[in-house]
């Protein structure tokens, strides 16, 4: 099954092209992955991702493949607090109510396939050279209360709109934290989960599943034991796993582009630690997906 929780689809397809997507999909198909979650990270980008995916599949010539991808794939719809969004966060915000809007009313065949809002959050990590292009120097007292400020709205959209939330927080426990207690209940993820067992038990203790990617096989030999702890920690009906594809392939496929086939090998490696099967896995993280967005899991096993 491998059910993916977090990727960028429509990045891959512009790395490569839209046949290149198509062959992805048709994978995933052939896996008969049961949820696969796009991500959106900017305020107006959910029709343009949304039509990247259904381009692709109409390139496949299988219709049963098609349907099934159908009903697999679904959407998010936010914003990453990159310092332009952050800058003009009441307009982008408002522009991310409309594009939801607007998609609802699209025609497109995933016009009821928005499963959350997000990723959206805190970062601290500053990287100027990196995708990211974050400098410490860009975040005054100002931009870093914008941050949240960015965050705490969506996670107002999120409550008002009844879906959960995709939430990015690197380097920045503390500022999360704030903005979430703040906020008061919302269900969601921690994407890509790097904090120890103390900040787990914060976020478990509000109804978040944390998610765990490609980053926890990088893990050395120093820090196995602390993340085996974390993970077993972690209660089951919590755990979701993910790739953040095209970013952070897992071993043994590190430094390549990601792609959410590779989620396998996470899959294997978290179930090794864990000392389940990779079938449990697959059913614990189903089952899990169902939970969080509400869906029919029926037949997602046959």
């Amino acid at each position: 099954m491998f059910s993916d929780t977090h990727f960028h689809f429509h990045h891959l397809v512009e790395n490569n092209s839209a046949e290149y997507g198509a062959e992805l999909l048709e994978e995933m198909a052939r896996n008969r992955i049961f949820f696969a979650l796009d991500i959106g990270t900017k305020c107006s980008d959910l029709e343009e991702r949304a039509q990247a995916v259904e381009d692709c599949i109409s390139l496949l010539p299988d219709v049963n493949m098609q349907s099934k991808l159908k009903k697999s794939v679904y959407f998010s719809a936010g914003i990453w607090p990159d310092p332009d969004s952050i800058r003009e966060r009441e307009s982008c915000v408002e522009q991310l109510r409309e594009s939801i809007e607007s998609f609802a009313e699209s025609g497109s065949c995933f016009a009821g396939h928005l499963a959350a809002i997000g990723e959206g959050g805190i970062d601290r990590h500053w990287n100027p050279d990196g995708v990211d292009g974050r400098r410490e120097a860009d975040f005054d007292r100002e931009m870093i209360q914008g941050e949240k400020e960015l965050f705490a709205m969506q996670l107002e959209l999120a409550k008002e709109l009844d879906l959960p939330f995709v939430v990015h927080s690197r380097d920045g426990f503390s500022d999360t934290a704030d903005v979430l207690r703040s906020a008061g209940s919302v269900r969601g993820i921690i994407h890509c989960y790097s904090y120890g067992r103390e900040e787990a038990a914060f976020f478990l203790d509000r109804g978040f599943y944390l998610a765990f990617g490609g980053a926890a096989t990088y893990t050395k030999k120093s820090g196995m034991d602390s993340l085996i702890q974390l993970l077993r920690y972690v209660p089951t009906d919590r755990l979701l796993l993910e790739t953040d594809a095209p970013y952070l392939a897992p071993v043994p496929m590190r430094g390549r582009e990601n792609t959410p086939l590779f989620i396998r090998y996470t899959y294997e490696f978290i179930s090794e630690k864990l000392g389940l099967s990779v079938d449990r896995l697959n059913r614990i993280v189903d089952e899990n997906c169902a939970q969080l967005f509400r869906l029919n899991l029926k037949t997602a096993h046959r």
